[in-house]
């Protein structure tokens, strides 16, 4: 037996230290490298073996890990390429990384792992963050070479030497430390193989079972697989999901490698949505499930899986790096999404209409947010109305340019929150003929309807209850009054001394009799704010907004709160002030109670 030793080839004794230090975080990581690395010999030997440069027979090719829990070992085995000594020497103890003395200098007091860590490759040392020694046992495949044994106690000493090992390839065997004892649990194992392992292209073996599907759905030829193997794969991945709406399959080898699948899912309501759902891989090695930077956000809601080795990440596989190549991916991925929408809406429009309540989430969002998307998106975005019906943009316009065109040649596009509470509003536009636009989802339709303000031409978007509709829509045509100015005048005052409200602005406007005798609005600007602070219940909760209290001054009423006494005039008055307050869902508390008796009285 010839022994030898040495010092692995870093010029610093802190190069161990700082592995244990800047990885820590990540420690479970040392298993997927390990067996990551027995995948690549094994595939090495198969390509060797395809192009005849290995004549020998390869055998049942599978990687094994097994825990000896008295021993304290945790043993990666294959039956890949080995090595010899001397590819030990070259491929072990050299760590490749220039410049260490500089390096470790410059950050060893700085323990910054973002920094760090994508500096050099560790790999196989990613070993020393859970095992006190590690041992490589190994055979080349080569004909007539000797089987060697490398040693390594947490330092920069090693030793090798020959051994007597019949099978070719390579077993590493972790003597795990102290303080990693955790690793030492079946459990443990077998969730960190599952996690990391689940679909490499190696059959990687533990407790005598294969854990991995080496043959995953999105490696796959498009061509040879059918809906339901689409659907199988997803229950799969997310048992208990509902079935996707759809789905898109990654397929593309330049100008970089990507392949995947990814799915739409099905979207009832905002407590349905969950992100960090797609997973990425490098050649079927699970590396994270945080693609923020490669999937557009507006996209993030997806499921499903990305496969390529051409996005760069650090050495822990935690951390995306800046790349031309992960621009070109979110590109493609957004444009193949582009594609698919508009296939289906093209092929099926009563589908995609269907759809729409989850495929909106994703439009909508992605007009928001990406201002290419938009280009795209503009020809397939739908908008639905308070009747059920659906548009695109171009419909829609055409739709209601006839009667929503204000005396200034502006679109106004009319729309509600809440089809339910602002009903009273909704059905005085419709009796002039106008349309109301649904747009109820207070998550994302608020910050839609100023993208749509951005982007459409000489359009404005104004809520159904934002003021009288004869003021939304203004036109040539001006109703007048059946009022004199004397009582028009007298009537303003009698609203303003019993309201008495300095928040509160008295309006007169001469609109139809059928109309409600008074309308109270609240300024767009406030009545925004107030949506896109939807959650906050405190300042939904004060009412001292400023408001404008609009009067009929074409109704019945007016002219029998003139004619009354003051008393009646009073409970008239507040009577209307409290229905108005009540259809902008303002009357709360004391003068909710105040109001239900009044009324009680009346009847």
């Amino acid at each position: 037996m010839i022994e030898e030793k040495g010092t692995i080839s870093v010029s610093t004794e802190n190069i161990f230290p700082i592995i244990k230090k800047f990885l820590y975080s990540d420690h479970e990581i040392f298993l997927r490298e390990l067996v990551s690395n027995a995948i690549d010999a094994t595939q090495k030997l198969k390509r060797l073996s395809s192009i005849g440069e290995y004549q020998g027979e390869l055998g049942d090719l599978k990687v094994i890990v097994r825990l000896d829990t008295e021993a304290k070992t945790i043993t990666i085995s294959d039956e890949g390429i080995g090595m010899t000594a001397e590819e030990i020497k070259k491929y072990i103890n050299q760590i490749a990384f220039s410049g260490a003395t500089e390096f470790v200098e410059k950050y060893k007091d700085k323990f910054d792992e973002k920094q760090i860590i994508g500096h050099f490759g560790l790999g196989f040392y990613s070993a020393f963050m859970v095992a006190e020694k590690v041992v490589i046992r190994t055979k080349s495949y080569q004909a007539n070479t000797q089987a060697a044994q490398w040693t390594c106690e947490g330092n920069t000493s090693f030793s090798i030497e020959t051994i007597e090992k019949e099978q070719r390839g390579t077993d590493i065997i972790l003597h795990i430390s102290e303080e990693s004892s955790e690793f030492l649990d079946k459990s443990k194992i077998q969730q960190i193989l599952e996690k990391y392992g689940k679909f490499l292209p190696i059959a990687v073996e533990f407790e005598d079972k294969i854990i991995n599907n080496t043959n995953p759905l999105w490696t796959k030829n498009p061509n040879d697989l059918k809906d339901e193997d689409y659907i199988n794969f997803y229950k799969e991945l997310y048992p208990f999901a509902e079935e996707p709406l759809f789905w898109i399959h990654l397929n593309v080898d330049y100008p970089f490698n990507l392949t995947g699948v990814l799915y739409f899912p099905k979207i009832k309501s905002n407590l349905d949505i969950q992100k960090e759902k797609i997973q990425l891989y490098s050649r079927q090695v699970f590396i994270t499930d945080e693609v923020k930077g490669i999937v557009p956000e507006f996209l993030m809601l997806m499921h499903g899986i990305i496969d390529s080795p051409d996005i760069p990440l650090n050495v822990s596989r935690s951390y995306l790096q800046a790349d031309g190549n992960v621009k070109k991916i979110t590109s493609y991925i957004t444009r193949k999404v582009g594609d698919k929408l508009t296939d289906l809406f093209k092929s099926d429009r009563a589908i995609y209409e269907k759809k729409w309540e989850s495929i909106g989430l994703f439009v909508k969002y992605g007009i928001i947010s990406e201002e290419k998307f938009y280009e795209k998106a503009q020809h397939f975005a739908l908008l639905k109305n308070t009747q059920g019906e659906y548009f695109t943009f171009e419909e829609y316009k055409t739709k209601v340019a006839p009667l929503q065109t204000d005396k200034n040649n502006r679109l106004v596009w009319l729309y509600t929150t809440d089809t339910g509470k602002q009903d009273l509003y909704i059905q005085s536009a419709l009796k002039k003929g106008y349309d109301v636009l649904a747009m109820e989802d207070a998550m994302i339709d608020n910050h839609f309807i100023g993208a749509l303000e951005r982007k459409l031409e000489n359009t404005s978007l104004k809520r159904v209850d934002a003021d009288t509709i004869d003021k939304i829509i203004e036109t040539e045509i001006q109703a007048e009054s059946i009022l004199s100015q004397e009582k028009q005048d007298k009537l303003k005052e009698i609203f303003k001394n019993i309201i008495n409200d300095a928040q509160v602005s008295i309006e007169l406007s001469a609109l139809s009799p059928d109309d409600s005798p008074v309308m109270l609005t609240i300024p767009e600007f406030m009545r925004r704010m107030r949506e896109m602070a939807s959650g906050m219940q405190a300042f939904l909760a004060q009412m001292n907004d400023p408001s404008t209290l609009t009067i009929n001054t074409n109704h019945a009423l007016m002219e029998k709160v003139l004619g009354s006494d003051e008393a009646t005039q009073k409970a008239i008055v507040q009577q209307l002030y409290d229905l108005a307050l009540l259809s902008q869902n303002l009357l709360s508390g004391e003068k909710l109670t105040s109001f239900i008796q009044r009324t009680t009285q009346m009847i």
